[in-house]
């Protein structure tokens, strides 16, 4: 295909890409091989896939004739998106399935040999790792549950109507990556994770301020918004090709454990232009924290880990007997703390938590002690309602810190709704333009009638309890009534948790 071609493609709008989802799911609800969205939700995606791998390969292939350069493809003939889906008569019923799945198959072009699938599972990079070693990984974990192939053929001929051949098309893709892990979170139930908002996102890489030759880890990477943000901050700043080099290879880890996020990292960080994301597939909590050793940190960590959670005995194990805890986020919080770098440059992370980690004691308040006394905790910013609506209403906090410790003094920063807004909805949601007075107020801090600072001494005096309220007498707008509810049945259920917690451990002594 030509470059020309290319560029005339048309760009998917994010209405024509919701309609697209909508009449592939209508379609696969037909397919008896698959029950629920949790099944149907991965083959889009995962098809999806393959058809952005391709628009992005025939944009690199054209770059490269235009430039003189050899191009070396990620998938050959005849597995290629053009090779098998793009024709809309192509390869379908019996012969697409067995394509796809079997380990020996009837290929489109007319030859024998792997199936699909498993030419995916079989890729090897080149010597220190490229894109074949990414889609290797990401086939490993994925299957194709459709048993009509008729149905799949109008799938993929929903799909080849999307088009990923320009930046703009990220915007796009943000729009499908929140609409699917809503989806998801309503086919599996609310397990304390959900998607963050661009601008919160934007707001934290900007007020981090990642620069060459630092290293940068999401430990619950989700869709990868902090990764691409942070490669896209870099990307700026890069004026050499060892600075490039640096940054394709050696600047960003992701770890992302489900199977459906991890893939979706994966387009989204090759969209932005990362040749070979370093996401690792596996639970991030699964090393016992003694074991993190120097070699092991990180200069930043960026992350909103899931809470609420509940992670098996063994992982439990990994951390020290007093702070082992059911909810999620505090072991993502003793990860993070143990994984920032000391020497020479002291790193530095920015975290989401709920509110119930600032008021939380027992369990809780020790991993926050040990947050004040070794690390420097020097800003939390309180955000409003809704700013993670419509995925949860509870009220949240970004916790600012660095091994630059012990904390002196804790800045908070209440971000304001914007004036006459009660709340933020998934229709009006946050702006990083509302975040620009925070940004100038960061370098040179004052106190004001929303910011106001609180010495780690009385801190570590009330037992560790952050959730301080504005003394300048505004109302505290991340506890309006309906949350005030809510956070109060929070800190009841925590204390609960660490009473019986408390239980077991002494049934445990005297048994």
């Amino acid at each position: 295909m030509s470059n020309q071609k290319i560029e005339k493609a048309p760009q998917t709008s994010a209405q024509t890409l919701g309609s697209l989802i909508k009449s592939c799911r209508d379609i696969m609800r037909k397919d008896k091989g698959l029950t629920t969205d949790l099944d149907r939700l991965p083959m889009i995606t995962w098809v999806m896939f393959l058809k952005f791998l391709d628009d992005m390969e025939q944009i690199r292939e054209a770059e490269a004739t235009l430039a003189g350069k050899r191009f070396r493809p990620a998938i050959e003939p005849p597995y290629r998106w053009r090779d098998w889906a793009s024709r809309p008569d192509g390869i379908t019923g019996d012969a697409l399935i067995g394509f796809i799945n079997n380990d020996e198959a009837t290929r489109p072009d007319g030859t024998k040999g792997p199936g699909l699938f498993a030419y995916l599972r079989s890729l090897q990079g080149a010597n220190g790792g490229d894109r074949r070693d990414v889609i290797r990984t990401v086939f490993q974990g994925t299957l194709n549950r459709m048993i009509n192939g008729y149905l799949l053929r109008d799938i993929v001929n929903k799909i080849n109507n999307i088009h990923f051949t320009s930046s703009e098309e990220i915007f796009t893709l943000g729009h499908f990556y929140e609409s699917m892990l809503k989806e998801m979170r309503d086919a599996a139930g609310d397990s304390g994770e959900f998607y963050t908002p661009r601008a919160v996102v934007k707001f934290i890489v900007s007020v981090i301020d990642p620069r060459p030759g630092e290293t940068v880890l999401d430990p619950a990477c989700g869709t990868g918004g902090f990764l691409a943000e942070a490669f896209d901050h870099l990307k700026t700043q890069c004026r050499t090709t060892e600075d490039h080099h640096q940054l394709q290879r050696e600047s960003l880890f992701g770890i992302e454990a489900k199977p459906l996020p991890y893939l979706l990292c994966q387009m989204n960080l090759l969209l932005h232009g990362l040749e070979y994301p370093n996401i690792d597939p596996l639970n991030a909590l699964r090393f016992p924290l003694r074991e993190i050793g120097d070699k092991d940190r990180v200069d930043i960590v960026m992350t909103n880990p899931p809470f609420g959670g509940e992670e098996e005995r063994g992982i439990l194990g990994n951390f020290p007997e007093d702070k082992q805890t059911t909810e999620t986020a505090l072991l993502f919080l003793q990860l993070i703390m143990r994984k920032l770098r000391r020497q020479p440059k002291p790193g530095r992370a920015a975290v989401v938590v709920p509110n119930g980690a600032l008021f939380g004691d027992g369990i809780c308040g020790r991993i926050k002690g040990e947050l004040l006394k070794d690390f420097n905790l020097h800003t939390i910013v309180r955000l409003p309602n809704g700013v993670f609506a419509p995925y949860t209403g509870i009220p949240t906090n970004i916790l600012f810190f660095d091994r630059n410790g012990p904390t002196k003094e804790v800045w908070y920063y209440e971000h304001p709704l914007p004036n006459g807004r009660k709340n933020y909805t998934k229709t009006q949601p946050v702006q990083f333009e509302e975040f620009e007075s925070c940004i100038d107020w960061w370098k040179a801090r004052e106190e004001n009638d929303r910011v106001w600072k609180v010495p780690a001494a009385e801190l570590i005096a009330g037992n560790f309890n952050l959730d301080r309220k504005n003394p300048h007498g505004k109302e505290d707008i991340a506890h309006l009534p309906p949350e005030e509810l809510v956070e109060s049945i929070l800190q009841k259920e925590m204390r609960i948790m660490e009473i019986m917690e408390n239980i077991k451990a002494l049934l445990g002594k005297n048994l």
